[in-house]
């Protein structure tokens, strides 16, 4: 239950501050806030393990948070390009 909710604190942390990062208004909800942030550390973590060749999920860094935030973007552009 706790890892459940760690997961949804960590995908609103991250989204809001791809919202907040991301250039012009971003017009979504709160859960869809927390699952764009989810996301973003999902794109975010299999990128990662594509590029070094490791595991998914090895830890939490701040590298890893920055590229979860990076990964977010990259999904609110692709959701408005669609």
């Amino acid at each position: 239950m706790l890892n459940i909710i760690s997961i949804v604190f960590t995908g609103l942390v991250i989204g809001v501050l791809a919202r907040f990062f991301y250039p012009g208004a971003v017009d979504i909800g709160l859960l869809k806030t927390i699952l764009l942030g989810v996301g973003g550390a999902l794109v975010a973590g299999v990128f990662a393990s594509w590029r070094s060749g490791g595991t998914f999920g090895d830890g939490v860094n701040r590298a890893g948070c920055l590229a979860s935030v990076v990964g977010a973007m990259v999904l609110i552009f692709i959701g408005r390009s669609l």
